[in-house]
């Protein structure tokens, strides 16, 4: 059963709740378990489409997308990992990025450093927890 709240901002669709907004070509979708927090899934669209304008130069369309994955999968990153959500702000999101309005497009340099950035967190995250799980047998 489907029931539409509003047109063009939510649905909730066999268990989930689906917040939703469009631009030109493209169609953006958070969707959550039919228990999440409606404003909060708003929350996180509104700061995805705001990072994605900022880093395709207000050109929301697919064309412009498909030529920026790289910026848009960093910006994806940022905001969610897991399924947990890690950021609604967009201007902390651009920031984590290191994309600036006035900047060059994302370069292959810069998907590099963030992903090594990313992968150091990682391994010191595994070897915290490998450490934790150590002393609490030895124990």
């Amino acid at each position: 059963m489907t029931v539409w709240i509003s047109a063009d901002e939510i649905a909730f669709l066999e268990g989930l709740t689906i917040v939703y907004k469009s631009s030109i070509d493209l169609f953006f979708y958070v969707a959550g378990s039919a228990q999440e927090n409606e404003l909060m899934l708003m929350s996180v669209l509104s700061c995805l489409f705001d990072s994605l304008t900022h880093v395709l130069r207000k050109n929301v369309e697919r064309k412009c997308l498909l030529e920026n994955m790289e910026g848009a999968f960093l910006v994806v990153d940022e905001i969610i990992d897991g399924g947990v959500i890690l950021e609604s702000d967009h201007q902390q999101v651009l920031q984590k990025v290191n994309y600036r309005a006035d900047d060059n497009p994302l370069t292959e340099q810069s998907v590099t450093q963030h992903l090594t950035e990313k992968l150091a967190l990682t391994s010191n995250v595994l070897q915290s927890a490998k450490d934790q799980i150590k002393w609490s047998i030895l124990k």
